[in-house]
């Protein structure tokens, strides 16, 4: 997700807020509170009413899907998940529009990775992607987990929706935020 300003990643955050607020945690004998949204146990309701809490414009999806099946046994391996996941996170970073960027790019990871290999994202994405930038913007990386950003609790529902599309034919929420998608590929794409 791509958010071109301050105010958007604020705007997202307001939706994330309200929808745990009205939405999921909004009973009061409620046992269990959640203090994070994820696609998988979310209402489409639920969805829905986020998605009407974003006024903002200016943002845009752009996803990579990976079809596993195809992908080479060794890369299997943690050493080779790693590996991959760096090069698709390069491969997807690639198609942002980068040269726009006047003074900032915040780069916000989902937590999945050690420290010696948040290392070595970092390096390498800042090695491949530091000459797409215009010089004087800075690139920061940040490993997050989602509990630590509405941001990732957002993705987190665009991509279970993009998620259902490929695995099931499932459109319904993937067609209510399927035109805020600027960039979509399957990666090892069945021929």
């Amino acid at each position: 997700m791509v958010c071109k300003s301050d105010k958007i990643s604020v705007a997202f955050k307001t939706a994330v807020r309200r929808t745990l607020k009205n939405k999921i945690n909004r009973t009061k004998n409620r046992t269990k509170w959640l203090a994070e949204i994820k696609g998988t146990n979310t209402s489409i309701e639920t969805k829905k009413y986020f998605f009407r809490q974003i006024k903002e414009q200016d943002w845009q999806l752009y996803s990579v899907v990976l079809n596993k099946s195809r992908v080479e046994g060794h890369l299997h391996t943690a050493k080779g998940q790693n590996k991959l996941y760096n090069f698709l996170a390069r491969f997807l970073i690639e198609k942002l529009p980068l040269r726009q960027t006047f003074t900032n790019v915040r780069l916000i990871v989902d937590r999945s990775k050690n420290k010696n290999e948040i290392q070595d994202f970092n390096l390498y994405l800042k090695n491949q992607i530091e000459a797409l930038l215009p010089l004087n913007t800075a690139l920061n990386v940040e490993h997050l987990n989602s509990m630590e950003s509405t941001g990732l609790q957002a993705v987190d529902l665009f991509c279970w929706g993009i998620a259902r599309k490929y695995e099931y034919s499932d459109f319904e929420w993937y067609n209510i935020f399927r035109h805020r998608i600027a960039y979509e590929t399957e990666y090892l794409r069945n021929i």
